[in-house]
């Protein structure tokens, strides 16, 4: 996918699992237990996910300023900008790729949309020609970036990631080709998963409404507690239980990721499975998510209220098991980013719904369209259609307001 060379892959391949304390590590333990610290619980997510969305905010502000009172968009491309410019902004720096050659956004989506065949590896430079190209501008950007030293004008985890980098010895180029896995990291589930909550909020007038008044909750708490203008993503998470039931829907049926692990001793699984010792594993979560005995009848259809927690007992219980919800994955390969990812998230989805309206071109409301599910699943699905998805976006009053909201933990 990354088109790394044979030394580097050696390196990467290295003490892939220490286990014990004293156990020679090697290049993916460390990357891993880095980004761990630094996205787990703490003030260095705190500070990330303040950072974050308050560039996502600032590129709202900037469209805002610019744009008309309304206009009809594509709107997965819409939102895949915002997302893009303000990630990269944050994880990069002001002089980031993206900022210094714009076209190079077109480039990331095409290199998105062409994994499939990189992933294939058979002459990827004619066989996936539009996703080769896209990739190497970007590898060629990125380490100009790189050798110009503008990392250091980069987030701390971005700083960190390089450095681990050159512990291991590895080349510019080389290490330039790994920041795209990051960068894809960053961005496209993002974009994609705030595309399909915009399409399932704006498509049900009651749900708009009823996040409507969550979010103006969690401005209010926010408000008398950082004063005007501030918005916590504490109080967003603590005040937008609808807001988050949608989120965790819309992964829940978009989410198709799979989850792979090498067994390392024979195993018997519930009495019954016998996974033999170097075997592969993968636990599907598509599978999972579209068990009606998990989720009930219904499961084919979006229905946010699964995720909304009843009343049991002495405390608040989820309606199914938590571990059969495996948007993030599990286990060992849990998602690292996903408290960031989440936080980012809804903070984003609440100043859009804030914002805007969004209807029909021709008016009425918007419609949702099936996700394509006929394609190797390496982030959230897409839709299922050739055509792009087109809303009319309308400025509403309070979109002032957002364009000027100050993150606060």
């Amino acid at each position: 996918m990354l088109g790394l060379d044979k030394r580097t892959v050696e390196i990467v391949r290295q003490n892939l699992d220490p286990e014990k304390k004293g156990d020679p590590r090697g290049f993916l333990a460390d990357m891993h237990d880095m980004l761990w610290t630094c996205l787990g619980p703490g003030e260095a997510l705190n500070e990330m996910s303040m950072a974050a969305s308050q560039e996502l905010y600032n590129e709202l502000r900037d469209y805002m300023a610019k744009s008309q009172p309304s206009e009809e968009v594509d709107l997965l491309l819409w939102v895949r900008h915002f997302v893009a410019i303000g990630t990269a902004k944050f994880l990069y720096g002001p002089q980031n790729p993206f900022e210094v050659e714009p076209e190079l956004e077109k480039c990331f989506w095409d290199f998105d949309h062409g994994l499939g065949g990189l992933l294939m590896g058979i002459m990827p430079s004619l066989t996936a020609k539009k996703a080769y190209r896209g990739r190497e501008r970007l590898a060629k950007a990125i380490q100009e970036y790189l050798e110009a030293g503008l990392h250091k004008t980069g987030s701390r985890i971005i700083q960190n990631r390089v450095q681990i980098a050159e512990q291991y010895n590895w080349t510019v180029d080389m290490t330039a080709r790994c920041e795209l896995s990051f960068l894809f990291a960053g961005i496209v589930n993002t974009a994609t998963t705030v595309f399909w909550m915009l399409l399932q909020v704006f498509s049900r007038p009651r749900l708009l409404q009823e996040i409507r008044n969550e979010i103006a909750a969690a401005l209010d708490v926010s408000e008398e507690k950082f004063g005007e203008g501030h918005i916590s993503t504490s109080a967003i998470k603590d005040n937008c239980p609808i807001l988050d039931a949608v989120f965790r829907e819309c992964l829940r049926v978009g989410s198709e990721n799979f989850s792979t692990r090498l067994v390392k001793a024979d195993t018997i699984l519930a009495d019954k499975y016998f996974l033999r010792k170097d075997s592969v594993v993968q636990i599907a979560a598509g599978v999972i998510h579209s068990d009606p005995d998990i989720w009930g009848e219904d499961v084919d259809q979006f229905n946010h209220q699964r995720f909304l927690r009843q009343q049991g007992g002495s405390k608040e219980q989820l309606k199914t098991h938590p571990a059969a919800f495996r948007a993030f994955g599990g286990g060992k390969t849990l998602c690292p980013g996903r408290l960031f990812a989440s936080n980012e998230i809804l903070m984003f989805a609440a100043a859009m719904i804030t914002a805007f309206d969004l209807e029909a071109p021709g008016g009425g409301l918007v419609t949702v369209p099936k996700k394509d599910d006929n394609i190797m699943p390496v982030h959230i699905l897409e839709p299922l259609t050739k055509d792009p998805v087109r809303v009319v976006v309308r400025i509403r009053p309070e979109a002032e307001e957002v364009g000027h909201w100050v993150v606060e933990l």
